[in-house]
């Protein structure tokens, strides 16, 4: 389970400080979040989509991420136009859709999008380390942070321990069916991950320990911000304010 595979590149985004990168990320969220109507979302959306081409990105494996993030969207298309209140109504197979329903989700569709590929432009092309670095640098707060690193972290090593159990009980001729013998091994699978997931957070913390761990993680390299990064940054900054103000 490869969770840092958009932060592999050699473009000016893989490059740029992450400090500035989160800074710029923030802004852009919070005034793409509380935009109005259609055109302004779409700016933000236009410009995750030109930070794409800037990121050198694999198309492919975007628009996997896309699509799962648009799949729990295309809930809200089922049921938003037609309780949101609203005239006029478009009539549809005896189904009253409302126009101002359409268009409310219709922009939430275009905002989520929009920030979903900026946090892979701006977010997704930094390591977890030097997000994680930036974060103590922005006086981001220290427990805070550990938890942060320490979560994404042990996703993989959680996963892992679960691909190991998963082959051990297909080796086993497990075949998932609908009776009561494959819900029992799943409950022993969900089970085993529990149990091991503790131990593994045991012997962690035990480890940890003994290396002087104090609740935090020493900084001993730091950034260099190059004048290409304060440009990008402050003209970026520049635009998301001048659309937001087209609100």
């Amino acid at each position: 389970m490869h969770l840092e595979e958009f932060s592999e590149g050699n473009s000016f985004l893989h490059k740029a400080d992450p400090r500035l990168k989160i800074i710029v990320f923030s802004i852009f969220s919070i005034l793409c979040a509380t935009a109005h109507g259609l055109k302004t979302p779409a700016l933000f959306l236009i410009y995750s989509v030109f930070s794409i081409f800037i990121a050198h990105l694999k198309l492919r494996k975007l628009f996997s991420r896309l699509f799962i993030a648009n799949f729990f969207i295309f809930f809200i298309w089922i049921f938003l136009p037609i309780s949101y209140p609203g005239n006029p109504y478009i009539e549809l197979w005896q189904i009253k859709i409302s126009h101002e329903g359409f268009i409310y989700a219709l922009s939430i569709t275009i905002k989520a999008n929009a920030i979903i590929v900026a946090t892979i432009t701006l977010l997704g092309t930094s390591s977890v380390n030097s997000l994680a670095h930036a974060m103590l640098h922005l006086k981001a707060p220290k427990k805070l942070v550990t938890v942060f690193f320490l979560f994404y972290r042990y996703i993989t090593v959680i996963h892992d321990e679960y691909l190991k159990i998963k082959r051990t009980v297909y080796a086993r001729g497990f075949v998932p069916k609908s009776n009561l013998h494959t819900y029992r091994t799943y409950a022993y699978i969900v089970g085993g991950m529990l149990i091991k997931s503790y131990e593994k957070a045991e012997e962690i913390y035990k480890a940890m320990l003994c290396r002087g761990f104090q609740g935090f993680f020493p900084l001993f390299e730091h950034f260099q911000t190059r004048k290409i990064d304060i440009i990008f940054s402050v003209l970026s900054i520049f635009i998301f304010i001048l659309f937001w103000f087209k609100t």
